[in-house]
């Protein structure tokens, strides 16, 4: 079992096709490690045990067939209770749709089972993805399993944490304001923020909607490429869905090189606020940089020091929207319907109960940001702050390829730490939001562990709006190199559970 769950998602497909291995013992092997482990971890919220071997019996038959399987058919996945699922629960982490069993698919779900990946379950989450620790579930944290008292990132720290204890070799991540990245890199795995359009957000539970973006998440760059030529490309089900053909991301994973590229390196993303050894490890990957062949350029985007304020405006605005549909009255939870209430104290008695502190402070924020008299000042400034940083990353991108960052400014902190603290917690996504602002793609890949308290750090490449196959070009050259010299820390240096 140990040697099944350590292998890659291209290892195990390979296997699988060969005849090496089975997809039911692939699938019985990841089962395995979830019951001995999730325990502690408490990465998902519900396993499919009877569908995943479901699904990896089908495989098993198709090969036997002698059919020809796709790139991951036969992989375990874990996907974020935020897609909807038919016939399992899809809660979004919250009380409010406690139960709750989807009649469909979104289409990420349903092109994962397209492609023959076994969907394992449902990762835990930060209610309705508000969050960056994954301590905002209404159905408890998830722990970090490089030290199970620290946070593995949020809102999707379930799916980062079930890659970094070897639950599941793929996950599935979405990214409002850096939900995918920040996991990733305190948990040392990859996560990648698609282009704002390129994978379908239909079925996905929306909080910010010209936000929102799913993405895939892995160990390894090149698993990474796989699963997102997997889920990406138009969907007609989704209006703001790009009709374009999926970058080349695949051939730009095995094609890895930053010989002759640009990086831009934005003065911005350092300073105050960010840890000693998560700027040492930074500099690090810069020089790394350097010696693979790349030019460094120093970039001045002044515009990215409001993101954080635009963002805390623009996301709970959208988010007071969206969450106006949970009303008891439709489907989810329902509370004080005893025939003597109106249908308004319903909802509100139900609101109340199904929604946790973080969803209502946003709520809040956002309804009042949205408010007569208020709009132009908050949510109309935010837009313009938005489109200010838009065109930071156009110029920027007129002088370099790619730009690189830390991924976070800290390593992961402890679980309770930044609890009564919102802006404190707000801080953890400082690096990744001016990208959902501006739409673009980014990913994040570990770049080894910070000397203070050896947990990981991410080092984050962002590429321009449908360019996403830079950054599996770059993100596979650093990869390649940092295992050649230093080794890789998930799978050298990790401690086990």
């Amino acid at each position: 079992m140990t040697d099944i769950i350590k292998l890659t998602a291209a290892e195990i497909a390979a296997k699988i096709a060969s005849g090496e291995l089975t997809a039911v013992e692939v699938t019985e092997a990841h089962l395995a490690r979830i019951e001995a482990v999730d325990e502690k971890v408490h990465a998902f919220l519900h396993v499919d045990r009877e569908g995943a071997l479901a699904q990896a019996r089908a495989v098993d038959e198709k090969r036997e067939r002698g059919e020809r399987l796709g790139p991951l058919a036969g992989v375990p996945l874990a996907l974020k209770d935020i897609f909807t699922t038919e016939g399992v629960p899809t809660t979004v982490g919250s009380k409010i749709l406690e139960g709750w069993i989807p009649p469909y698919d979104a289409t990420v779900t349903r092109k994962l089972k397209a492609a023959d990946v076994v969907i394992l379950g449902k990762t835990n989450m930060d209610e309705f993805a508000m969050g960056s620790s994954t301590e905002n579930s209404a159905y408890g944290p998830t722990g970090n399993p490089w030290d199970l008292t620290k946070i593995p990132g949020g809102s999707g720290g379930g799916s980062s944490a079930a890659l970094a204890a070897f639950e599941a070799p793929l996950a599935i991540g979405t990214d409002t304001g850096g939900s995918i990245r920040q996991p990733a890199a305190v948990t040392g795995t990859v996560g990648v923020k698609p282009t704002y359009g390129a994978v379908s957000r239909y079925g996905m539970v929306a909080f910010s909607s010209s936000l929102d973006q799913g993405g895939p998440c892995a160990r390894t760059v090149l698993d990474a490429a796989l699963l997102h030529e997997v889920i990406a490309g138009h969907d007609p089900l989704d209006s703001t869905s790009i009709d374009v053909p999926v970058p080349p991301v695949v051939e730009a994973a095995r094609n890895g090189s930053v010989a002759g590229m640009r990086v831009g390196v934005v003065k911005q993303f350092r300073g105050e606020g960010y840890q000693a050894g998560v700027i040492e490890r930074f500099d690090e990957s810069v020089a790394l940089l350097k010696e693979l062949g790349a030019e460094i350029v120093e970039l001045d985007c002044p515009s990215f020091d409001l993101a954080l304020s635009a963002y805390y405006l623009i996301a709970p605005s959208e988010c007071s929207s969206n969450l106006a549909r949970f009303d008891g009255l439709r489907y989810g939870l329902r509370t004080g319907d005893d025939g003597t209430r109106s249908a308004e104290e319903v909802t509100s008695l139900t609101r109340e109960a199904g929604f946790g502190p973080e969803v209502k402070r946003r709520i809040m924020l956002g309804t009042y940001a949205l408010s007569s008299g208020y709009y132009d000042a908050y949510y109309g400034s935010a837009q313009k702050v938005r489109t200010l940083i838009t065109r930071d990353f156009e110029k920027a991108f007129e002088q370099v390829d790619v730009i690189v960052s830390p991924t976070t400014p800290t390593t992961a902190f402890a679980i309770g730490e930044r609890a009564d603290d919102p802006m404190a917690m707000y801080l953890a996504d400082l690096c990744t939001i001016p990208t959902n602002l501006a739409g673009n793609a980014a990913m994040s890949l570990p770049c080894g562990l910070a000397p203070e308290d050896n947990l990981p750090v991410g080092l984050q490449i962002i590429a321009p709006a449908m360019q996403d196959d830079r950054l599996y070009k770059v993100g596979a050259a650093v990869e390649a190199a940092f295992v050649e010299k230093w080794g890789h820390p998930l799978l050298e240096e990790a401690p086990s559970l």
